[in-house]
């Protein structure tokens, strides 16, 4: 089936098989190889992706379903080349140190993204945080990093003391 829709602002045709997953239709078809793959069960957030500015696993999201939609990849985080066209995200992850082996990182920096664009006050109530990151697996940094990057980025004080709501 041809499949249309828009990466990372790209308009994009993609002939696809009706069993094929997002995730391997953007890296195997498209060269998107930011968005990684690995439990392809939905459990580990690796392969998050934003499909209409929504985080989404796309080892369960069939490709021939985002006809006519709007998928964001970590490629399409960045404004440009070089550490200057990194987004806040970005620039918050690398400061703080949030990532180690880089595995988890492209999925990470996607779900808090999207996160932060459709709920920003989702940094002001730890626990809603807390439950945001865990949902992704990270197997090196504790988390701890990845939160820090987070506030950092929604412009929060990371070394400011948590105050439960």
């Amino acid at each position: 089936m041809r499949v249309r829709l828009s990466v990372n602002g790209e308009e994009r045709e993609v002939d696809v098989e009706p069993r094929r997953h997002l995730g391997d239709v953007l890296r195997e078809d498209l060269g998107l190889t930011g968005t990684h793959l690995a439990c392809e069960q939905g459990v580990c957030g690796s392969c998050t992706v934003a499909l209409d500015g929504r985080a989404v696993r796309s080892c369960l999201v069939l490709a021939v379903s985002c006809e006519g939609r709007e998928v964001r990849t970590v490629e399409g985080l960045a404004d440009g080349a070089g550490a200057a066209g990194l987004s806040p995200l970005q620039r918050a992850f690398s400061a703080e140190h949030a990532l180690q082996c880089g595995f988890c990182t492209p999925g990470f920096l996607v779900l808090a993204q999207a996160a932060l664009e459709q709920d920003p006050s989702v940094v002001d109530d730890p626990e809603r945080l807390r439950r945001l990151l865990t949902s992704n697996l990270c197997r090196c940094t504790g988390y701890e990093p990845i939160r820090r990057a987070v506030l950092r980025a929604a412009g929060r004080d990371p070394d400011a003391p948590e105050q439960p709501r």
